[in-house]
């Protein structure tokens, strides 16, 4: 069976003590070490990697404590996401929140557990991040997932946004009317100008817009609302 290697990092002995002792009635995994904050835990990694005979012995999965003195779970996690990429870090947080949350999965984290996990939980996020696949406890997933829909929510505002200032207001006028179903002939006659002008405008906006045809426009401004 492989195993595991596992190191954890936590300012309180006691609760290391707790998680070294459930774990180690768990088939399959190993503690190599422990660290009592971020800037501990990164020396112990540079001097995992730089072992006697060039055999790094480096962690598979750090358990991670979110709030640590001096540089914090998240500040830790952002380093060894970047010099050690073969390391995970499975985040153990008493925090239900949401940016605590958002800024971990940014920082790298694999996994983000709350500290009152059951032990089985446990387990199963440190074999499922193992595993090469991400683990979070379904409160922590659905508040990722409520944050990202309201990333996206503010993404395709700033695109709407974006697309609407890209119009002209004589732009945005001829497009009201194609909506309304006119023609190029009708619209030029009700705005005193030319066809070849209002085609124009027509095919500038298709262009800088990025569609094909003017009913790909007139969709894109009925769902998006630039007018």
């Amino acid at each position: 069976m492989t195993i595991t290697k596992l190191m954890l990092v936590d300012d309180h002995s006691i609760v290391r003590d707790g998680i070294r002792l459930l774990l180690e009635q768990a088939e399959g995994l190993e503690i190599i070490d422990e660290a009592n904050d971020g800037e501990e835990a990164l020396d112990k990694l540079k001097a995992h990697l730089a072992e006697e005979n060039g055999k790094a012995q480096l962690p598979d999965i750090i358990l991670m404590d979110i709030s640590l003195p001096g540089m914090s779970g998240i500040q830790t996690t952002q380093v060894i996401s970047k010099h050690y990429k073969q390391v995970r870090v499975l985040m153990l947080s008493m925090h239900n929140n949401e940016d605590y949350i958002l800024r971990s999965v940014e920082a790298g984290a694999y996994g983000y557990i709350l500290k009152d996990s059951s032990s089985d939980e446990m387990i199963k996020a440190i074999r499922t991040i193992a595993s090469g696949e991400k683990y979070y406890s379904s409160p922590v997933a659905s508040i990722i997932l409520s944050g990202y829909m309201q990333q996206l929510k503010k993404s395709e505002k700033n695109s709407r946004v974006e697309r609407q200032s890209k119009l002209s207001n004589k732009e945005k006028e001829i497009l009201h009317y194609l909506i309304d179903g006119m023609s190029s002939r009708e619209i030029a006659e009700k705005l005193q100008l030319s066809v070849r002008t209002v085609d124009n405008h027509r095919a500038n906006m298709m262009r800088r817009l990025q569609v094909r045809n003017a009913a790909e426009l007139v969709r894109m401004a009925v769902e998006e609302k630039l007018i």
